[in-house]
């Protein structure tokens, strides 16, 4: 339970859920005017903190100067829409604390504030509208109600109804990986090759030749070598980049159905005279 020394320090303070998750900046804290006890906090959510949503204190714990809360971060964003006012009306907490599915006391003032943002600090609120007109009695009298397990009510009963706060979580599905191998082939590539081959070629004996022809001895025997050249194939190696591979995700959206049973209290009528309008 908050205390009210607590309270003071929460103006600005974060507030996060059991599960770890951030929900906001915490904007003002409401009190109970007779008793001084914290019952609810605002929190910024939405885009820059430009919504305010109520919380309950009754179950809410303070951890390394975070104020941490039992509900989930998309039940605190989706809890109803009040203006902040500085007063919390009877109604206004009904439909608070059914959200929260908190039961609502009965017998109580309503919780008020008249702080800013920056400070905290107690206010006086408004109680006469705590007890509803009497149905039975002379107009501008309160009436009293008697509730079967015993006590003394006012003239209302609450309904609430149980409602599926769904929300999403990233898990992992699978992985995928690149792997990279050697395999070998066979590659014939067609290369073209010369080679010199010997080939007599007579000429006669003419002014240009002449020197040479009678260069020589007149008649002897000689030999003439020429060397001849061939080409062949040589093969060598080299590892050549041809791409790049790499893996990237996408991400690909769907929509499940997802279902749970859920329960919500029915109020009738038995009496004497009362016309029957079941909800």
């Amino acid at each position: 339970m908050i205390t009210q020394a607590q309270a003071q320090q929460l103006i600005g303070q974060k507030l996060r859920t059991t599960d770890g998750d951030k929900v906001g900046t915490i904007g003002q804290v409401y009190v109970d005017d007779q008793t001084g006890q914290p019952e609810w906090a605002t929190v910024n959510t939405g885009f820059f903190g430009t919504n305010e949503s109520f919380v309950p204190l009754a179950e809410a714990t303070i951890s390394d100067e975070d104020l941490v809360v039992p509900y989930s971060k998309s039940q605190i964003k989706n809890a109803p829409n009040i203006d902040e006012t500085g007063h919390l009306s009877p109604a206004e907490e009904r439909e608070l604390y059914a959200h929260y599915n908190v039961s609502y006391p009965e017998e109580t003032s309503y919780a008020g504030t008249g702080t800013a943002r920056t400070e905290y600090a107690d206010s006086d609120r408004e109680v006469s509208d705590v007890t509803d007109r009497s149905t039975t009695g002379n107009a501008g009298t309160t009436g009293t109600g008697h509730g079967t397990a015993g006590g003394t009510t006012d003239q209302a009963m609450t309904r609430s109804e149980e409602q599926l706060n769904v929300d999403t979580e990233r898990v992992q599905a699978g992985k995928a990986r690149l792997r990279k191998w050697v395999e070998t082939e066979n590659v014939q590539v067609d290369v073209p090759v010369r080679k010199e081959k010997a080939v007599v070629v007579t000429e006669p004996v003419t002014d240009t030749n002449r020197d040479a022809a009678y260069s020589g001895r007149d008649i002897t025997e000689d030999e003439h070598e020429v060397v001849l050249n061939a080409e062949r194939p040589v093969v060598s190696k080299e590892a050549v980049p041809q791409e790049r591979v790499r893996l990237d995700t996408e991400v690909e959206e769907s929509v499940e159905t997802v279902g749970g049973e859920v329960r919500k209290e029915r109020i009738d009528v038995d009496g004497d005279g009362i016309p029957d309008t079941r909800r």
